[in-house]
């Protein structure tokens, strides 16, 4: 068929050998019949002769050779995919002797008008330099040509040639750098991931690091908090060194541009380029918003086991350092039963470091269930993930614990085993309280037939035969029965134990030793006859034993460091995620290592370039003016926004790119016009409101000039203060969106929202700051009571609702208004009890020192009080006192820094603090059933304090009446829960020498834990409930008293953690 003088049997043929080319039959014999068609003037058989040669060029190199002739007339044909089809299989015959011919084929294509083929000719470089090392600088220069390319076809092609070529020629990249980042979204998707790749590498040895203060930072705000009156100077030098280190951080735009332009990349379909864009953020963006890649990364966990075993890999990377990242996400690394087993290891290595406080009963109680699975290897990895869990967060080792002595009764073997293993790293951390669980151990070891488990026994018995001297030398005797059947881990852990009890108690074993040793003089392993040998002369002084004998005892009994449980991705960082190398964990063939961040800035002019004279169109009147009105930035950043903008429009190959960098520079000065807008408006509104309230104040205040006159003043200046921020805004939003031109109409309006609502907080600030304003005013005027009466009837803020103070219940009465109703010199005994007074037994707690804070000092405490915005918050009331000369002003919170699903509500701020004066305000924290501490900055008109509040676990509760059947009932429920015995932990104690009844007992437990007493029948029994303030998860306290001041302490709750802390707590308060 081939030889025939029809072109549609030759087609047909043709089409038959690629058929079976694509089915993987070898068709090399049919060579020299294919060839002599390439001459063939029908070009769909040319098409399908030239994909055959691609595929046997480089096997039947002598006959390819005689066709080159061919190639180069194809070179010339007018048809595209003829010259790009002759181009590939050119390249594809590795001879040196037709390099100069490829060279200039290269040359020539990379000139060509198509794209399709100046795309073959990038796929040519790396061939031909493959081939010929020695044409690299001909090649670089061509990559050079190719990388100036506008269209989206080439970027991909060339990026890949480049990186196989001349990966080091960063200066290539300058010049292309914000083109590449706007066709990025244009892309082909493989090329996307070579190009995110390669800018990666480019943004770290050009820009500076975005998360570089925030080291510096958490040091700074350790020592302001804890700073002492002595070291004040000391701490002021080093607050100094740390500020004067720390540079203000500003991204440079070009930086911006490609996390702004990869951003959209994260709702690919490829899973390639969306874990490109992954670790591209997790690389190069600031901490704030790495969080974005999460939920990208969450949602590729439910395509193919090969992609979510590539996934897991670097997410459990990324945990280990960014563990709030993936919290809100927990659920979905939940283990299925159909996932296959590797899967559920990396599953269970990502919940075991996203473990903390607050979510370890849940995780815990997910570990309970999948030993159960019929998977002994990720049973056997659970096992190890609780002791991982209980070495990590020490509140719940013992609980952990005591839930693996119960997996000892197992069934399972391979189960029992792997506790004991498990069990005997966490013993190492506290032997001295756990003797009777290596009691425990001592009685399985002949049940247990798992090598490694019988070996870990009879080291923790060797290692701590003090605390069982008399079960020690039995497990001894009844080992050196079985000694010559064991196998040699076994054998070597028998030793050791033998030498341990010949050196402390060697009355009862010196014989045994012997008989032991003896025995593994003759043994078939050399290392356990070496080890015979070893201890013999060790332990036995001879007249020959050297010096060592005498240091036997520190020899073998020496204090071992318990073992540190580690995450065997926690030096995987140091690779690029998502490359091979990470996901081996060694360094593999071609792999690029990441480079540092500089330290000081590169220069960001060389990324500008040049436009020419007739590419500046009218459209970019708009921006120049712009430029010259809000000179905001630095030169350097004030001109890269433009060009960048300029560059987007000149470098699009094709109608519709031009038109989107049009639309989106329109819709950068449309977001501009409409937050003038909007902000014009409320402005307005202010005014108006503030002309409202100037003509109730006249009305009302008729009799009282002075005063008018004073508040006439003080309003003015709060509108000045209002229009200055305001201004200050209008700069920052311009700058904003000079610097970022291609920001989306949405991003826009959600920025608009925000400020409007800011702005709507400080209005609300403003109206309530005349109230507290008041009495230092009145006292200097010296006005009497009636009247300062008849004005607060009058004020604005006071409504009618709670005009009835006195006898209104807490909950409607806000703090700050409670506070402010204080300083006007009301009756104090009427209000200050029965709202906000807390008792005289909740403590006080130390938030500022007056001397670190610059003469003002506050305190807080947990007022037990149910925080009416939102039931879920605990309420803290917080005291401030002035202690200087001088007014204090814009008492506020900013920056709160919390710990993942913690929230905080701040107080309204106070515009000024008085000399000599105090004030308290109220404040809500929604602490997560967490005794984790809220950080955050208090901040006055000068200064910014670092500073935390931290609860105790009882003041995370608030109290629930139970009838005693209720109680009984809840806690029955919570004993026969899913977690076998963790909801409850039980303690004895003995009651200190004051705890002489039960009323001394209810009194200690409630002042230590917010909860309410239950009835009880019995009189030697106390009952408490509550619920967390959070979750409302129920805690029920149980205190049984006996004879002799002894007595027992067990707390149910769901809550492990709060269990465990809440037992420590009243244990210290009751045995006082």
């Amino acid at each position: 068929m081939l030889d025939s003088n029809k072109d549609s049997l030759k087609l047909e043929a043709m089409k038959r050998i690629v058929a079976m080319i694509a089915r993987g039959k070898n068709a090399s014999d049919l060579f020299p019949a294919v060839v002599k068609n390439v001459a063939c003037k029908n070009i769909e058989v040319k098409k399908l002769v030239y994909v055959y040669l691609v595929r046997y060029a480089e096997e039947q190199q002598d006959l390819a050779l005689l066709s080159i002739s061919t190639f180069q007339r194809g070179l010339k044909d007018p048809n595209q995919l003829i010259r790009a089809s002759a181009l590939r299989v050119l390249s594809s015959i590795r001879v040196t002797i037709i390099v100069p011919i490829m060279m200039l084929a290269i040359k020539e294509a990379a000139s060509d008008m198509s794209p399709y083929v100046r795309k073959t000719a990038a796929h040519a470089i790396p061939k031909l330099h493959s081939l010929d090392p020695e044409q690299k600088d001909q090649l670089i220069e061509v990559i050079e040509k190719l990388l100036a390319d506008k269209t989206t076809l080439v970027a991909g092609s060339v990026v890949m040639a480049f990186e196989e070529v001349c990966p080091d020629r960063i200066d290539l990249i300058h010049k292309n750098y914000r083109k590449l980042c706007n066709l990025l979204i244009d892309v082909e998707e493989w090329g996307q991931v070579v190009i995110i790749n390669m800018l990666t590498r480019y943004a770290r040895t050009q820009f500076l690091n975005p998360n570089i203060n925030e080291s510096l930072l958490e040091e700074s705000s350790e020592k302001a908090f804890y700073a002492s009156d002595d070291e004040e100077d000391e701490d002021k030098k080093a607050e100094a060194a740390t500020l004067a280190k720390r540079k203000p951080y500003v991204m440079d735009p070009d930086h911006r541009l490609l996390l702004r332009n990869t951003k959209p990349l994260l709702q690919s379909r490829n899973a390639a380029v969306v874990m490109a864009v992954a670790q591209l953020y997790f690389h190069l963006a600031p901490k704030a918003e790495v969080g974005i890649i999460a939920k990208a990364l969450v949602r590729l966990m439910r395509s193919h086991s090969e992609v979510q075993y590539v996934v897991l890999q670097n997410v459990a990377t990324m945990t280990i350092k960014r563990r709030g990242m993936f919290e809100p996400y927990l659920k979905s690394f939940y283990i299925r039963s159909t996932d296959p087993t590797q899967i559920k290891i990396l599953k269970l290595e990502v919940l075991t470091n996203l473990a903390n406080e607050t979510n370890i009963s849940t995780i815990l109680r997910e570990f309970q269930t999948y030993i159960k699975s019929m998977d002994k290897d990720f049973v056997a990895a659970s096992i190890q993930a609780i002791g991982r869990c209980a070495t990590n967060i020490g509140e719940v080792r013992d609980t952990c614990l005591n839930g693996l002595v119960q997996l000892l009764s197992n069934r399972d073997e391979l189960v029992v085993a792997e506790s004991v293993v498990v069990i005997k790293k966490l013993l190492q951390m506290q032997p001295e309280q756990h003797s009777d669980i290596i009691k425990h151990m001592a009685k399985l070891i002949d049940n247990i037939q798992v090598p490694m488990a019988r070996a870990s026994i009879l080291w923790l018995i060797g290692e701590y035969c003090e605390h069982v001297p008399k079960i020690a030398p039995d497990v001894l005797r009844n080992m050196a029965k079985t000694f010559t059947n064991e196998e040699d881990i076994v054998k070597l852990q028998i030793i050791n134990l033998a030498a341990k009890l010949y050196l402390t108690n060697s009355k009862q074993t010196k014989l045994l030793t012997q008989y032991v040793l003896n025995l593994a003089k003759y043994d078939q392993n050399y290392d356990i006859r070496d080890r015979a040998r070893f201890i013999r002369q060790l332990i036995v002084p001879t007249d020959k034993s050297g010096a060592l004998s005498k240091y036997a005892k520190k020899l073998f009994l020496a204090l071992k460091p318990a073992p540190v449980l580690q995450s065997t991705f926690k030096d995987r960082d140091h690779f690029q995620l998502g490359s091979l190398s990470h996901l081996l964990n060694a360094k593999a063939a071609g792999y690029q290592e990441l480079p540092d961040w500089p330290e000081s800035v590169p220069d960001p002019s060389v990324r500008n370039v040049e436009i020419p004279d007739w590419s500046k169109c009218t459209s970019r009147k708009d921006r120049k003016e712009k430029k010259t009105e809000k000179p905001f930035y630095s030169d350097s950043e004030g001109e890269s926004g433009p060009t960048e903008s300029a560059d987007s429009e000149s470098d699009s190959g094709s109608g519709s790119e031009s038109a989107s960098a049009s639309d989106e520079s329109g819709s950068g000065s449309e977001s501009e016009e409409s937050r003038e807008e909007t902000e014009s408006e409320d402005e307005e509104e202010d005014e108006e409101k503030e002309k409202k309230r100037k003509k109730r104040l006249d009305k009302t205040k008729a009799k009282k000039p002075a005063e008018e006159s004073a508040e006439s003043e003080q309003s003015s200046g709060t509108e000045d203060r209002k229009r200055g921020r305001k201004a200050v805004k209008n700069q920052k939003s311009a700058s904003e969106s000079e610097s970022e031109s291609e920001s989306s109409e949405s991003e826009d309006e959600s920025e608009e929202e925000s400020e409007e609502e800011s702005e709507s907080d400080t209005d609300i600030r403003k109206k309530k700051t005349p109230i507290s304003k008041q009495p230092p005013k009145q006292s200097k005027k010296e006005s009497k009571k009636e009247r300062q009466e008849m004005s607060l009837l009058d004020l604005d803020d006071f409504e009618p609702a709670p005009a009835s103070a006195p006898v209104t219940p807490v909950n409607f009465l806000s703090s700050s208004l409670v506070s402010d109703l204080e300083g006007l010199s009301l009756t104090n005994n009427i209000l200050a009890p029965t709202t906000i007074a807390p008792s005289g037994s909740i403590k006080m707690y130390e938030l500022l020192h007056r001397i670190t804070g610059e003469g003002l000092a506050v305190e807080y405490c947990f007022s037990r009080q149910p925080f009416s915005p939102d039931p879920n918050m605990v309420a803290v009331q917080i005291q401030f006192t002035n202690n200087t000369n001088s007014e204090t002003k814009n008492l506020h919170i900013e920056e709160p820094r919390l710990q993942s699903g913690m929230r905080i509500r701040e107080f309204t701020e106070i515009d000024v603090l008085a000399a000599g004066e105090s004030v308290t305000v109220v404040m809500g924290i929604d602490f997560c059933d967490s005794t984790q501490a809220a950080n955050f900055q208090l901040c006055t008109h000068t200064r910014k304090f670092f500073v935390s509040i931290q609860p105790p676990v009882g003041e995370l509760m608030t109290p629930v009446f139970l009838t005693e059947n209720d109680f009984k009932k809840e806690q029955e429920n919570l004993l026969n829960g899913k977690l076998m015995g963790m909801n409850e932990i039980s303690e004895k104690l003995m009651l200190g020498e004051k705890c002489v009844n039960e009323h001394v007992i209810v009194e200690r437990v409630t002042a230590t834990a917010n909860l309410s007493r239950v009835p009880c029948g019995s009189e030697k029994e106390c009952r408490f409930a509550g619920k967390t303030v959070s979750s409302g998860c129920l805690v029920l306290v149980t205190v049984p008293t006996k004879e002799g001041g002894a007595a027992q302490l067990t707390v149910n709750c769901e809550k492990m953690l709060i269990g465990t802390l809440l037992v420590k707590d009243i244990m210290q308060a009751l045995s006082q």
